[in-house]
């Protein structure tokens, strides 16, 4: 089996602008290139997990977001050949979107766990060894709900509410690592 991180993308690899429609508004934090190329070294695969209302809200259409997710991999390396995106998945739903279609409760939506379990499915991983690197607290629940070790970075919106879902969160579920930066996952990731 696979290990791998699951990384939030606002927030955590790029700056949170909010509704991110074209390449040209990501801002990559210092650090994302050297510890995307740090965990592939450990031997991680590199997965991105991120709930995507500009589909919901009619900003932009899956295919755009397709292009834009093919650009955001080759940002990375274009900076850095080992900085291999293997997947990112996405959550195009919200429950009050505009655009109808996208107007539902879903099972990939964070803070539920199902974007993990379809890369567990598609690539064979380990989640017990695997990690989730979140800002929200969202991320660290889905992290947790999926079974991986979760590493919380206090940039983007970690101070933020809890975002909307029908879902019954447990009360205990807390990180299990706490970060001030996005560079200090050397000290965790090994």
């Amino acid at each position: 089996m696979n290990r791998a991180v699951f990384f939030d993308r606002d927030g955590v690899l790029n700056l949170d602008t909010d509704y991110i429609s074209s390449i040209n508004e990501v801002k990559l934090v210092n650090s994302a290139v050297e510890i995307v190329t740090y965990c592939r070294d450990a031997g991680y695969m590199i997965f991105v997990v991120t709930n995507q209302p500009v589909i919901a809200r009619g900003l932009i259409d899956e295919a755009e977001l397709t292009e834009l997710n093919r650009l955001y991999a080759e940002l990375f390396l274009s900076r850095n050949e080992k900085a291999v995106i293997d997947k990112i998945y996405y959550c195009p739903h919200h429950p009050n979107a505009n655009v109808e279609k996208y107007r539902q409760i879903c099972d990939c939506r964070k803070p539920k766990p199902g974007m993990l379990f379809a890369a567990q499915k598609e690539f064979n991983i380990d989640l017990e060894n695997s990690f989730m690197v979140g800002d929200r607290i969202s991320d660290i629940i889905a992290g947790s709900l999926a079974g991986c070790r979760t590493i919380q970075c206090l940039t983007g919106k970690h101070t933020d509410r809890m975002i909307q879902t029908d879902l019954e969160i447990p009360k205990d579920i807390s990180p299990d690592f706490i970060i001030n930066d996005l560079s200090e996952i050397t000290g965790i990731i090994k």
